[in-house]
């Protein structure tokens, strides 16, 4: 149980007093009144005694009466119904007792730990639940400073105290008796001791005529007890004083008083502040008299008797208001008291002055009368009754129990009737006349009781039970052991154990058998305090619980609360069972209709379950309390409440779900009614804050015709890290071109659109007059539909100027904030529309359990700071079908729509730079919504005219883009940057020759620019030539400057570029991403430059494979020649259609064969075919042959090193220029990486003049050697595909490349196939240091060019000579740029299949075997002879030649490769 301010002993022995009767005369009353009381309500502050009192016992011992205390109460007579059961009145009493009672709102919080809960409890106020307790302050000190549990529920506490007093009096028991009658008279009587006789017989009436059952009296000679009142202020003090002698002489000095009252004036008291003690006491009575008045009036046989200290005097008033009897009876007496109370009940009898005419000397006087009263007359009356009552019993000690009935009959009276056990149960026993033996033990027990002679009271109490049982007399036998009980519990010294078998048998037999939850009631409080004193929790909890029941929810509701706090005041707290009783007696609580308490008991359960996923018990305890705070006119916590409901994470069902947010709704409607200054918090739809994004600009137009629109940035993409890296890396290229190679320090990635994932340290910018979008993700956690209407966003706006020069101090407030906070009150307002226009949505449908995303757009029309606080919007819920039914319905269910906001709230990324970031969580800023608004910029919109999906390996193809600047500003510095610079091209002027188009590529639609061929053109003329720089064609750093005329777009204007792609080179979709940039004509803004990005996907299908070989010609040289100085080149090119008919592609056409090198150029094709058109269908292959010479000196001259030369042997009717646009660029553009690698490599020139200078390094050999076998020669294969599709045939074109750089070894185009990549081992540790590079048996295998020469045919007769000796010629041609070690050995048997397939039966006459030694580039001829036995066809080419550079001596020579073979046919002639 909760803590109380007193000690049980003080509990059980104030809730037994001995009883005082009152009768007042008129005139005594008169007098009490000056001080608005009457004079029951005048002693009752002095009622307990400050000193300590004697009895004796029947053993003549004497016994202390410690901390008495009485109750004085007027007469009344009315009848009560019985003590089974409480009157509606006394209920409603109750009822508002424990109404008024509440916990102090602002108290200091009392924090209680049990077990893992810390339990807030915040009523610790005393108030004035026990009003004799006046050391009010002292108990405060010990409760602050006790040991254990320190929870007050002083609304119990004053229930408790009204319940027991409130208690009629039953014949079964006498404690509540009256032993004594005060006569009160005033001095001011004529005849005072008349008016005392008139008074004495008056009670003697009342007790003993048998005319009313009330009040009850404890004895037969009631104590008469006479008072003279004297008003100190109007009387004869005198004569008052005479009279008084005159009352010793009559009734003797101990049975009389004189009481003089009322010292001072009433207009003298105002002068002096004298304390109150009758405020605190006439609180509850004015509580009592209020509901009291409110009762009809009463009959006889519902008359309302209440006998306590509070209400007795306002129940007597009462009945004196209703009743008009003459004078001289006893409600005459009392009917003066009524008049100066008419309206006293609340607040105004309250604040009465009680006492004004009283002086703290006549506070003495009266706490003297009360004690002179008691030890003199009221103890030795009950130690006189006491004494006679033992003597009786003592009397019959001996006697034997067969004779004890007959002493029952001497004592003048017997039983009634004798009754079955089961009747006996269902009647509650025997009922015993006021006469009986064992009904005089129970009267002396009771004696003893009040005066605190507990073991004496125990004896006869044990006694009267053995009685009572045996009688089956079971009403007067619970009586005797519940007060058995508890006085052997206050016994001194505790001889016995405390027996709580009798309390619980007691309360069974009063609940059970009795019926009478009166007085089971009032056993089990006492009980349970007893027990609780004990440190007995649990078997006072289960008692309490064991009390409630459906007669009576106060009660109920009461108990379980201190059941609750039993369970946690345990030694083992069990917080669980705690918070479920709270919960119970919160619903009786509320059953009771003390709201106030109900909401309390909700509350502290709370603090139990929240947080700990009891979802459903939450949402239970969240809803009473906002239905309870809501009922109490507290809509703010009613709000609060049922925000927690909607959410959390809830289980209930859609309809209750649905009824919750009815409920809600409604409250928080009738809470912002009245009008708010601004809007306030819902908590439906959830916001995920976090998630919301941000997009800077124009929404993407979709694509006009034919027109398709640049997909730049959309809140429809997905956020990818990767994807955002490769464009923040295209944006530092092309920034870096447009400032001259270098990233300027304060460059920044354009960030369109900001999510969770960006950087968003910094303040965005946005652009005047551009929208700015708000992706708002929202959630419905409920499983009903919510509406949304009228939904924008909230925002604060500062203008600021930047037109100033930045070197000043710009951007400065020129205004105060601005914030759009009264539109959103009222939708309709469009007072900063001029500032920022605020769009509003008027639908938004949430369906069930859905996360929906809204976008709301703002539009800046002035410069300055912006900030988005929200989202403002109206919530409502779909009208239910059982209130659509009917007009009232639905305008109900109609007018349930609130408007209110949710802030956006995004907590930036957490901070882990600092030691003090890594041990403290930090977040830092997330600025996404605060963007600053920067002056006009241009804005360019890029559309693609005829851009194609799917593309042939290589194909050309030329499409159109479109550049429009929709801004009011000019736009300059154009340029692209692309992942796939080889992709497009736009071409340019330099590059575009005015060369007269074919007929044929008019209609073709030909990419290409070419030019008919000649009419007499033969087949094998020489190739067309062209000086080509590769500056012409751009830069090689992928950044694309985009020719606009004039280089500027001005506002509103648009132009239309051609621009040709090319299919990628290897199969499959290829994601090619490109990066606009542009700058505004006015410089120094705080954004510098603007991007537009643009993604497109090609599908790529495979069309031709092409491999070239070269190797050295056999054809001697004519020195006559001086462009064929150092021979020729032979070209294979072997062409295969590797696609497989996708694309609807039928077949290919090699048109045309170029050559693109700085030395080298093809020079005529030399195949035997006569059709020119090479046609491939699929899987189809060609061999083509050219010969391939080397550029004449003058075309490479110093100006011209950086020049291409380009050769295009043609095989069809019209010849393609691919010089120029598009195959020019494309060639540059595939062949830059190769570029870039040779150019990183010294060039062999260097060693020429290092020749006489000793021994080359290794590095220089390498390269020395390497440039005798590169070729640097570059073959562009030109085709047509024709295609059909829908029927129709179409001509594609497109070209391949293929780069030669070493003679004798194969080269490709592209694999157009995706090839797995081969897995890298990983390497752990460091490797050795790379060695040294030695020239490869390859490379040193062609220093040396050999050429035969011989006659083809030769006519010997070997008939005449058997011999037949030829003269062969050697040419040895030095490659290389050094002076090479030749070998030349004649002895060779060649075993190759290709010399074995020839006659080999000849030998060499003369030297077999020579050492030469060549210069750089020297020509040597060697004469040699063979001589041949037989005529046949022979191979010359056995000889082996064997080089190395002369500078090495370590180095062996190695065999050199020969020309094809050598074949001689020798005939006889």
């Amino acid at each position: 149980m909760a803590q109380c301010v007193q000690s049980v002993q003080e509990f059980i022995q104030d809730s037994f007093v001995p009883m005082v009767a009152v009768l007042c005369s008129e005139d005594a009353e008169k007098v009490t009144r000056k001080n608005n009381l009457n004079f029951a309500e005048l002693l009752r502050p002095f009622c307990r005694l400050t000193s300590e009192g004697h009895i004796r016992d029947p053993n003549n011992q004497v016994q202390p009466v410690k901390n008495l205390r009485i109750s004085v109460n007027n007469v009344v007579t009315r009848p009560t119904p019985g003590s089974g059961a409480l009157s509606p009145a006394q209920r409603r009493l109750l009822s508002e007792v424990v109404s008024s009672c509440q916990p102090s709102e602002g108290g200091v919080a009392n924090v209680i730990t049990a077990g893992d809960y810390d339990l807030n409890f915040t009523d610790r106020s005393l108030k004035a639940s026990v009003p004799w307790y006046s050391a009010w302050k002292d108990t405060l000190l010990e409760l602050s400073t006790s040991k254990h549990y320190t929870a007050t529920t002083p609304w119990f506490e004053t229930y408790r105290e009204n319940f027991l007093q409130s208690m009629p009096a039953s014949d079964h028991e006498f404690l509540n008796h009256y032993l004594a009658c005060l006569l009160v008279v005033s001095s001011s009587e004529a005849v005072p001791v008349e008016q005392f006789l008139k008074l004495s017989q008056e009670q003697h009436r009342i007790q003993h005529s048998g005319d009313y059952t009330n009040p009850k009296w404890f004895i037969p000679n009631t104590l008469k007890y006479y008072v003279l009142l004297h008003d100190m202020s109007e009387g004869d003090e005198q004569r008052a004083d005479a009279v008084y002698e005159d009352m010793k002489q009559r009734y003797s000095a101990q049975g009389c008083y004189l009481l003089k009252v009322n010292s001072r004036t009433v207009t003298a008291g105002a002068d002096e502040q004298i304390p109150d003690p009758w405020s605190q006491y006439l609180h509850k009575n004015n509580i009592h008299s209020q509901d009291l008045y409110e009762e009809p009036a009463p009959a006889a046989a519902n008359s309302v008797t209440v006998e306590n200290n509070v209400s007795t005097a306002e129940v007597d008033w009462h009945d004196s208001e209703e009743k008009g009897h003459d004078p001289g009876s006893l409600d005459t007496l009392r009917v003066m008291t009524s008049e100066p109370k008419k309206g006293t009940g609340g607040p105004v009898g309250a604040a009465m002055n009680h006492g004004a005419c009283l002086t703290l000397n006549d506070h003495d006087r009266i706490r003297q009368f009360i004690q002179e009263f008691t030890f003199r007359g009221l103890l030795p009356h009950i130690e006189k009754n006491i004494r006679q009552l033992n003597d009786q019993l003592v009397s019959r000690k001996g006697l034997s129990r067969s004779l004890f009935s007959a002493t029952k009959k001497w004592f003048g009276g017997g039983k009634v009737p004798e009754k079955s056990i089961s009747e006996l149960k269902s009647t509650s026993g025997l009922l015993y006349p006021p006469e009986a033996p064992e009904l005089q033990i129970r009267k002396m027990a009771d004696l003893c009781f009040l005066v605190q002679h507990y073991e004496l009271a125990y004896s006869c109490y044990h006694t009267a039970k053995k009685d009572f049982l045996s009688d089956q007399a079971m009403l007067y036998a619970a009586g005797a052991l519940e007060m058995a009980a508890v006085s052997a519990f206050l016994q001194a010294g505790a001889p016995r154990p405390y027996p709580a078998h009798y309390m619980d048998t007691a309360i069974q037999t009063y609940r059970d058998v009795c019926k009478n939850m009166v007085l089971a009631e009032r056993c089990a409080l006492v009980s349970a305090e007893v027990l609780k004193s004990q440190g007995k929790y649990s078997d006072a909890a289960t008692l309490l619980i064991k009390m409630t029941s459906e007669d009576s929810d106060l009660r109920s509701a009461l108990l379980l609360e201190q059941a609750a706090h039993c369970f946690i005041n345990m030694r083992n707290p069990m917080a669980r069972k705690f918070a479920f009783h709270m919960i119970l007696a919160g619903h009786r609580f509320s059953k009771a209709g003390q709201k106030r308490h109900a909401l309390r008991c909700y509350c502290q359960a709370m603090q139990v379950y929240k947080g700990k996923g009891w979802s459903l018990a939450e949402d239970h305890i969240n809803f009473t309390i906002g239905r309870q705070s809501f009922t109490l006119r507290q809509p703010e916590n009613a709000v609060s409440a049922f925000r927690q409901i909607l959410t959390n994470d809830s289980q209930q069902t859609a309809t209750q779900q649905g009824a919750f947010l009815r409920e809600y709704l409604y409250v928080y409607k009738s809470v912002t009614g009245g009008g708010e200054v601004g809007l306030p918090l819902l908590p439906l739809p959830c916001i995920h804050s976090s998630a919301t994004r941000v997009y800077f600009g124009h929404e993407r137009r979709l694509a006009e015709g034919e027109k398709q629109a640049a997909t730049h940035v959309s809140l429809d993409q997905e956020y990818d890290q990767d994807l955002a890296a490769m464009w923040c890396h295209l944006e530092e290229q092309v920034v870096a071109t447009a400032n001259r190679g270098v990233v300027p320090a304060t460059f920044q990635p354009t960030q369109c659109c900001l999510n969770s994932q960006t950087d968003n340290l910094r303040f965005p910018l946005a652009v005047v007059e551009e929208p700015i979008i708000v992706e708002v993700t929202f959630q419905n956690p409920l499983k009903v539909p919510l509406v949304l209407s009228e939904l924008s966003l909230l925002w604060s706006f500062t203008a600021k100027d930047f037109s100033q020069l930045q070197d000043e101090p710009a951007g400065e407030p020129t205004g105060e904030p601005l914030t759009n906070d009264k539109e959103a009150l009222a939708p309709g307002m469009k007072q900063t529309d001029d500032v920022i226009a605020t769009e509003v949505i008027p639908e938004f449908h949430m369906s069930p359990e859905e996360t929906k995303v809204a976008r709301l757009k703002l539009l800046p029309h002035l410069t300055g700071q912006l900030n988005i606080l929200g989202v403002a919007y109206n919530l409502a819920t779909l009208p239910s079908g059982e209130t659509a039914h009917c007009t009232e319905g639905q305008q109900t269910a109609e007018s349930l729509v609130v408007r209110g906001r949710q802030d956006l709230e995004i907590r930036g990324p957490r901070l882990n730079h600092t030691k003090e970031d890594k041990t403290l969580i930090r977040h830092g800023p997330d600025r996404r919504l605060e963007p600053t608004i920067t002056p006009a910029m241009p804005l360019m919109e890029v559309f693609f005219l005829q851009f194609p999906t799917a593309l042939l390996c290589g194909e050309i193809r030329k499409a159109y883009v479109e550049f429009c600047n929709v801004s009011c500003v000019d736009l300059c510095g154009l340029r692209v940057a692309s992942t796939h610079p080889n992709f497009f091209t736009f071409g340019g002027a330099a590059t575009t020759p005015l060369t007269p188009l074919s007929p044929t590529t008019a209609e073709n639609c030909s990419a290409y620019k070419t030019v008919a061929t000649p009419p007499g053109a033969q087949p094998n003329s020489p190739a067309d030539v062209m000086l080509v720089s590769a500056a012409d064609f751009g830069q090689a750093s992928g950044v694309v400057e985009i020719p606009v005329e004039g280089g500027t777009l001005r506002p509103g204007e648009s132009t239309q570029l051609p621009l040709w792609l090319r299919g990628p080179d290897q199969e499959g979709v290829h994601e090619i991403n490109f990066l606009f940039y542009y700058e505004s004509a006015q410089k120094g803004g705080k954004i510098s430059h603007r991007v537009l990005r643009h993604t497109v996907f090609i599908c790529a299908s495979r069309s031709l494979s092409v491999r070239a070989t070269a190797c050295r010609s056999n054809i001697p040289p004519v020195e006559s020649k001086v462009e064929e100085t150092n021979g020729s080149m032979l070209v294979f090119i072997d062409v295969e259609n590797i696609n497989m008919s996708e694309a609807g592609v039928r077949e290919f056409h090699i048109v045309q064969v170029s050559s693109s090198s700085r030395s080298w150029r093809l020079h005529k094709c030399i195949n035997p075919a006569k059709d020119k058109d090479c046609k491939l269908t699929s899987r189809e292959r060609a061999k083509l042959c050219f010969r391939a010479t080397q550029c004449k000196p003058h075309q490479a001259t110093s100006d011209a090193v950086d020049k291409y030369t380009f050769a295009d042997l043609n095989l069809g009717n019209e010849r393609i220029i691919s010089s120029t646009t598009p195959c020019g660029d494309f060639f540059f553009r595939c062949c830059q990486t190769s570029e870039s690698r040779r150019e990183d490599k010294p060039a062999a020139g260097a060693f020429s003049h290092s020749r006489s200078q000793g021994a080359l390094p290794a590095g220089g050999i390498t390269s020395l050697v390497k440039k005798c076998n590169e070729l640097d020669l570059n073959i562009i294969v030109l085709w047509k595909a024709y295609v059909v599709e829908d029927n129709k045939q179409l001509i594609l074109e497109g070209q391949l490349h293929v780069a030669l750089q070493t003679i004798g070894k194969e080269a490709c185009s592209l694999s157009q196939k995706e090839e797995a990549q081969e897995m890298v081992l990983l390497k752990f540790k460091s490797e050795l240091p790379p060695p040294v590079i030695q020239p490869s048996v390859e490379q040193l295998s062609h220093l040396i060019k050999t050429n035969l020469h011989y006659p083809e045919t030769y006519s010997h007769p070997f008939v005449q000579e058997s011999l037949c000796v030829v003269p062969v010629t050697l040419t040895l041609s030095n490659s290389s740029l050094a002076q090479v070690d030749v070998i030349i050995d004649l002895r060779h048997k060649s075993t190759s299949p290709e010399s074995l397939e020839v006659h080999s039966s000849f030998t060499w006459l003369g030297q077999t075997q020579y050492k030469l030694q060549l210069k750089a580039q020297e020509v040597m001829c060697l004469a040699l002879r063979a001589c041949f036995l037989h005529t046949g066809v022979y191979n010359l080419s056995t000889l082996r030649v064997f080089a190395k550079p002369a500078d090495q001596g370590t180095m062996c020579e190695t065999s050199q490769q020969l020309a094809s073979p050598a074949l001689i046919i020798i005939n006889s002639a």
